[in-house]
């Protein structure tokens, strides 16, 4: 239960830093911010090559690295949890 619970807060974490990437591309104009937004690869090739924040490197490692150990942890909680 206990890396269930983690894995939901480090997706919480990157939901919340894709949040910042998205509201960047609309920023820049609609266009942009709907391919961020319905093509899968798009957004991230725009976080690393069009994205401009001070913080770009957190936001990036919180983005892509909380997502790939949200899904780890969950993966791994649910394998590890004892059937009732």
């Amino acid at each position: 239960m206990f890396l269930i619970v983690c894995g939901l807060l480090l997706q919480l974490l990157a939901v919340a830093c894709w949040v910042v990437i998205f509201v960047h591309a609309f920023q820049r104009s609609l266009g942009t911010g709907v391919m961020v937004m319905f093509i899968p690869i798009y957004n991230v090739v725009y976080a690393f090559t069009q994205f401009e924040h001070r913080r770009k490197g957190v936001i990036l490692a919180g983005a892509i690295g909380g997502l790939v150990l949200a899904v780890i942890l969950r993966t791994a909680g649910t394998t590890l949890e004892p059937a009732p």
